[in-house]
């Protein structure tokens, strides 16, 4: 899904986060060290960028991360100490006890990360690094109006913008729907802003669009992983109810635009209140339950990232048992405990990989924690084409060609099956070529391209969303 990183065993928490640090100078009576750092941790096959505040009053150490590759601000640090020229810190809450190591000298911080059992360089300076190029990334002034809004779901409240175009309207409008995992407003995520790159493209051509903060992200309340897809959709609902009673919107063009995760979320949405949602964009959305999506996209990213035929088959073995057990109504220790035992035993026959017990148990909380959430028992029980077969209003699905988080051989089929199974008559289906699953035009599709890739969405993807629909809603 929308999370790159969900892969082997620990694909199902969000892992990957990882921290920079601090140190420097003492100026007058300020610690060294406290301050901004900016540098990079060194990874197989890419620099992943991270940048650093640290600060100390009365003896007592804070700091927060940023991580703009993968869409993570002001992450809390941990256990920060200071001795001499020395200085080491923790992210705070994040499985694998993600620690940094390092010796400072004047405005160099160098060590070394470690993570799960895993080690990696890192450097930091004080200079402050300028972005990745992102062309597509609108700047103002705009063509059209932005409106800050807020609106309710029961108990939580979503916080938006909408873009709406210049003149009276009534406009055709859609409401965004991000990916799995806890996503802005914008679906920021390696630097990029799909959802402010869509927004802008389709309200320049007069449609309206609402995109919101995820619950617990920037101005919307709640939780992501203590809520499910379910919840998403009716978030989603409560968008078009706000959009619904403006008279700047057209009452019978109002839709969902879901990517990943967002277009399973979608049909739920539109399904759960008929003649509520006018049309529905499905973005490299699913066809099949989520553990088949899992396992060929573990299997299709291990394969591109040269993973050995024997890792492959024994880390899939792994993959399918939890779900399995979890598919079962199995406890976090059961889950636990078999895991661990095919571990252990897939270690004893290739003991070149056997891990550290630390790092065993690490990976093994980690995948745990992850696959026992809310969130993660109702996605994986969900079919999807149980909503899309009920789904009457018309519905373009979109994937890309190298899309390797949401296969489209193994999606896209299943997605125009179910829909033309209940009868919708206004069904499109488009496959294109040369797009990973962010829609950026792609040399593999590989996971870690997403950053190194300066197009944020395809200009065919962008067009194909807006020509279709306005051809079903003309712009006004």
């Amino acid at each position: 899904m929308n999370n790159p990183l969900r892969k082997r065993v620990a694909q199902f928490a969000l892992t990957l986060v990882l921290a920079g640090a601090t140190t420097a100078r003492a100026q007058t009576q300020t610690p060294a060290g406290t301050g901004h750092w900016e540098g990079a941790i060194s990874l197989p096959g890419q620099e992943l960028g991270i940048k650093v505040d640290l600060a100390e009053q009365g003896g007592a150490w804070t700091g927060t991360i940023d991580i703009p590759m993968q869409g993570v601000t002001g992450l809390p640090l941990e256990n920060v100490r200071a001795a001499g020229d020395s200085l080491v810190f923790a992210i705070a809450k994040v499985p694998g006890t993600p620690t940094f190591h390092g010796l400072f000298a004047d405005s160099l911080l160098a060590g070394d990360f470690t993570q799960s059992g895993m080690s990696f360089p890192f450097q930091l300076g004080r200079e402050v690094t300028a972005g990745p190029a992102r062309p597509q990334e609108p700047r103002p002034p705009f063509p059209y109006r932005t409106e800050e809004v807020t609106y309710r779901n029961g108990d939580i409240v979503l916080a938006g913008t909408l873009t709406i175009p210049e003149g009276p309207g009534p406009f055709p409008a859609a409401v965004l729907l991000t990916g799995s995992g806890a996503q802005n407003r914008d679906e920021e995520l390696f630097a990029h802003k799909p959802f402010l790159v869509l927004a802008d493209h389709l309200t320049r051509a007069g449609v309206a669009v609402l995109r919101a903060d995820d619950r617990g992200v920037g101005g919307s309340t709640g939780s992501v992983s203590l809520s499910t897809t379910a919840d998403f959709a009716d978030d989603a609902l409560a968008g078009v109810t706000l959009l619904r009673a403006r008279p700047d919107i057209a009452g019978g063009c109002v839709g969902l635009i879901g990517h990943s995760e967002g277009g399973i979320a979608a049909p739920l949405a539109a399904t759960r209140v008929p003649g509520q949602v006018d049309f529905v964009v499905l973005l490299a959305g699913t066809g099949v339950p989520l553990g088949e999506v899992i396992l060929r996209q573990a299997e299709l990213i291990m394969k591109a990232g040269g993973t050995d035929s024997t890792t492959v088959a024994d880390e899939l073995a792994q993959t399918r048992l939890a779900l399995d057990r979890l598919a079962a109504g199995a406890d976090s220790a059961t889950i636990r405990a078999d895991l661990e035992q095919l571990v252990l035993a897939q270690q004893a026959t290739h003991p070149e990989r056997a891990k550290e017990p630390a790092a065993l148990k690490s990976v093994l909380d980690a995948a745990v924690s992850g696959m026992t959430t809310p969130w993660f028992r109702y996605a994986t029980a969900l079919d999807p084409r149980e909503a899309l077969r009920r789904l009457r209003c018309p519905v373009l699905a979109i994937n890309g060609g190298r899309d390797l988080q949401v296969d489209p051989d193994q999606n896209l089929v299943e997605v125009e099956r179910a829909l033309r199974e209940g009868g919708n008559r206004d069904v499109t289906i488009r496959r294109l070529p040369g797009l990973n699953h962010l829609l950026q035009t792609a040399v593999t599709g590989h996971p870690s391209e997403y950053g190194q890739i300066t197009e944020t969405m395809s200009p065919v993807a962008l067009d194909a969303v807006r020509d279709w629909i306005l051809a079903r809603c003309p712009a006004r």
